[in-house]
């Protein structure tokens, strides 16, 4: 199974995509997408169209996109939940389903708490991952992503095993 990994924005969007077999976890793909700094409607063109390529040439069969949070501003919340329904959008126009998780949630199940910051992310996800050069902080937090959504599917997996 491949799983998508989104870190949206609306200047540089982050993608990662991970293949899983069994426990094994490998990268299969990690950049950015940048959308420049032009005019902001074309840059939501630009994350749209360069996540349905990415989709099309490597057949993820699931995506993960991190949720909006408020950091510094309204205004700004408003373009980066944006920039995240344009990467929601590609993901279903390719008939990919799509699940959230919050930036706690994934600094949580990729270094054991939920305040890390991201030095701490991007190490975690090097040795996760067996990716010993150095990971730009974009395609490292959009692998975050991915390898959240496969240890919170694995877990629900085994809870549901164990239930019936």
């Amino acid at each position: 199974m491949r799983i998508l990994g989104v870190d949206p924005g609306s200047r540089t969007t982050g993608v990662g995509i991970i293949e899983v077999h069994g426990d094994r976890v490998s990268p299969v793909y990690y950049g950015a997408i940048k959308a420049g700094t032009g005019e902001f409607t074309e840059r939501l063109g630009i994350i749209f169209s360069g996540l349905q390529q990415l989709i099309k040439e490597h057949r993820p069969d699931q995506a993960a996109i991190e949720t909006v949070f408020v950091a510094h501003n309204a205004a700004s919340a408003i373009k980066l939940g944006q920039a995240r329904g344009a990467a929601v959008c590609a993901a279903i126009s390719c008939e990919i389903p799509v699940s959230d998780y919050s930036p706690r949630s994934i600094k949580q199940a990729i270094v054991g708490r939920g305040g890390a910051d991201k030095v701490q992310v991007q190490h975690m996800v090097g040795i996760l991952l067996g990716i010993r050069d150095p990971i730009q902080n974009d395609a490292a937090d959009a692998l975050a992503v991915a390898l959240c959504h496969q240890h919170t599917s694995q877990t629900l997996a085994r809870m549901a095993m164990m239930q019936g």
